[in-house]
């Protein structure tokens, strides 16, 4: 068999996988009520990825209703941890993660080969497969991004908003009125902690323990400093320990530990910056200096 008829072969049945998936995802349905379910009500709030809001309406038109058919508990487990520690449950659930890692990892790059079958376009078949892997995992590393950028946010502001505390409780406040206070002043100023205690504040009001709405603030922001901080609240408040003085305390060391997290990036820098050095400015000083000296011998001794 030749490569053309193996070509052809390849081209058929990618277009016969193409046509099953489509007259499947028309067969099957609608998606159900649980998966058009978000934090933020029945419709999800603009993702701030470009890839994400081009994609929603075919996700949820062709690979959403297939997304109910993955059973695994761990694997879902594993992505609302992920879209949790994001803070995306009002951007995205559990079935539309899914829905497009089905999208971007599979359909689309089975649509691009036959597309590139049928038009001759000259894209190798590894490029499209290494689409493929990358459009799997661009859910994943789009929840990692939105976690990595609410930590910078509320590592800033946590000093901040602890001395502000403080001072509130010792002005007479109790700790959560201390917080309600707090959240009504930085409203509209688009901080990531702030919206994380007006969700503490929430889950007090509908019923939960202060315990546990400041251990579900920890488990929500997964950052060692939060865990440390909620740790502490929680034995003060158990011990009857004074919220003022321990509040003090972690500003103090939050503080601390930014001056040193600074340091650290400085060191850091110094030693990123030897490999650029050794590459292109110290060859451009050899040059500026030695080759006067080398024009001169190599003409010096044509003489």
């Amino acid at each position: 068999m030749g490569s053309a008829e193996f070509m052809l072969i390849a081209g058929l049945l990618m277009a016969g996988v193409a046509v099953y998936l489509f007259v499947g995802s028309l067969l099957a349905g609608k998606p159900g009520e649980s998966q058009l379910s978000w934090a933020s009500g029945d419709e999800p709030v603009k993702s701030k990825s470009g890839v994400i809001n081009l994609c929603r309406p075919l996700v949820h038109q062709f690979t959403m209703q297939h997304a109910a058919k993955f059973k695994s508990e761990k694997y879902r487990k594993k992505i609302r941890h992920l879209i949790k520690i994001g803070g995306l449950a009002s951007e995205m659930n559990e079935d539309e993660f899914i829905g497009l890692q089905i999208f971007l990892g599979f359909a689309m790059p089975v649509f691009l080969m036959v597309m590139n079958f049928a038009l001759d376009l000259g894209f190798s078949p590894i490029v499209l497969m290494g689409l493929g892997l990358v459009g799997f995992f661009m859910p994943e590393m789009h929840c990692k991004g939105a976690k990595k950028q609410r930590e910078i946010s509320v590592r800033i502001d946590m000093p901040f908003f602890i001395d502000l505390l403080a001072l509130s409780v010792e002005a007479g406040l109790d700790f959560f009125g201390a917080i309600q206070k707090i959240v009504d002043k930085a409203e509209g100023q688009n901080s990531v902690l702030a919206e994380e205690l007006k969700i503490v504040l929430r889950d007090i009001k509908i019923g939960s323990s202060k315990t546990d709405a400041l251990k579900e603030l920890a488990a929500r922001l997964d950052m060692q400093e939060m865990t440390s901080f909620v740790a502490v609240l929680i034995d003060a408040e158990a011990t009857g320990a004074s919220i003022s003085q321990v509040l003090k305390d972690q500003s103090v060391q939050m503080r601390l530990e930014r001056f040193v997290r600074a340091e650290k990036a400085g060191a850091q820098a110094s030693q990123l910056i030897l490999l650029p050095l050794m590459l292109f400015i110290l060859p451009a000083v050899f040059v500026m200096v030695f080759g006067p000296v080398v024009v001169s011998m190599m003409y010096g001794s044509g003489r």
